[in-house]
């Protein structure tokens, strides 16, 4: 295939950054353009350090492209036909290749709410708790509980609702139960969403995201093959796509949907396929989990090892480390190992 020699990266997150990288050490030495509406950060940084007033927490490696970057802007249109993607100041890039990875926003359920996606949404919030306000956090998945989390640390009284235990579509009930039971002893409260919500100074949504594929002329996530092709010349990755294997809107599957949707967009058909290794983490409550393999786990697991609230734990095609320093690449075999 004809590589292309004009590419444009649409989304400077993790997986657009990650995607102009590869499309560098694959050989791209032609015109590389990334759009971003923000400069770039690491944005699970935002709910676990969110305490932290310390703009280098939520830093990223340099970078290796050398692209143009224009930043402040975003994409507006998109004109296949004519490769033309269009941006909010009124310019048109053209393209010969395109990555797709313009993210999600949060999902609000009042503009009187606070959410957290953005550096700006972090330093909102953080200021917002400062006085110590009552708190309601309204979804209780991974970010609604680090919020909580956060926002106990700090002396507010908290309590979070959720359908059903918080934690346990991602995580399962054994492990859903290890992490509601550490916050409650420190004094979070937990409501299931069909009970009365108590009044509290400040509320926080943390009920899922919206990919941001408007600009494309759709909605909901962008459905891609195995390596990320939307199109031959347009591929994506990240939290904006689907692919065959699912959406897996992880800060790992991006970085490693972004390296295989790049080689694509230069090697068509040669280009390896993804092969989804799921890989979570979470801070809160005192405690930090890190997950790998098929999520989210059900049943009892293997305990592998423990020691107090240090616990090394397996699954069939999953394992877990609570509180346990492991590298990935061990937790991830782990989790191999136990597959059936």
């Amino acid at each position: 295939m004809k590589r292309p020699r004009r590419i444009v990266v649409v989304g400077n997150g993790i997986a657009g950054l990650t995607a102009a990288d590869t499309l560098r050490a694959e050989g791209h030495d032609g015109s590389l353009v990334i759009v971003g509406d923000e400069p770039a950060y690491s944005r699970p940084a935002l709910s676990k350090a969110l305490l932290r007033d310390d703009p280098t927490a939520h830093g990223l490696p340099p970078t290796s492209h050398g692209a143009t970057e224009l930043l402040g802007v975003r994409a507006t249109s998109l004109d296949t036909g004519r490769r033309l993607v269009a941006l909010s100041d009124g310019q048109e890039l053209a393209y010969d290749g395109l990555v797709v990875t313009s993210g999600c926003r949060p999902r609000r359920l009042s503009d009187a709410d606070l959410t957290l996606r953005s550096l700006a949404d972090a330093t909102a919030l953080r200021s917002a708790i400062s006085s110590r306000p009552s708190v309601l956090v309204v979804g209780g998945g991974p970010l609604g509980m680090e919020v909580a989390s956060s926002c106990l640390a700090v002396g507010c009284a908290v309590t979070v609702t959720n359908v059903g235990p918080p934690l346990v579509d991602q995580l399962g009930p054994h492990l859903s139960s290890v992490l509601v039971e550490a916050a409650v002893a420190q004094g979070l409260r937990v409501l299931d969403a069909s009970e009365p919500r108590p009044p509290a100074d400040l509320v926080v949504t943390a009920v899922g995201d919206v990919p941001n594929t408007e600009w494309l002329g759709t909605s909901g996530p962008l459905g891609a093959d195995a390596r990320g092709r939307w199109r031959p010349e347009v591929v994506a990755a990240g939290d904006v796509a689907a692919y065959p294997s699912g959406r897996t809107p992880l800060w790992t599957s991006a970085i490693e949907q972004a390296k295989v949707a790049a080689v694509a967009l230069l090697r068509g058909d040669e280009a390896p396929a993804y092969v989804p290794r799921p890989y979570f983490w979470t801070e809160q409550f005192g405690l930090s989990v890190k997950a790998a393999g098929t999520l989210p786990p059900y049943g009892d697991p293997t305990v592998v090892e423990r020691d107090g609230t240090s616990m090394l734990l397996q699954w069939p095609g999953a394992a877990v480390a609570v509180n346990y320093r492991i590298p990935v690449p061990r937790l991830r075999r782990l989790a191999e190992a136990a597959a059936v």
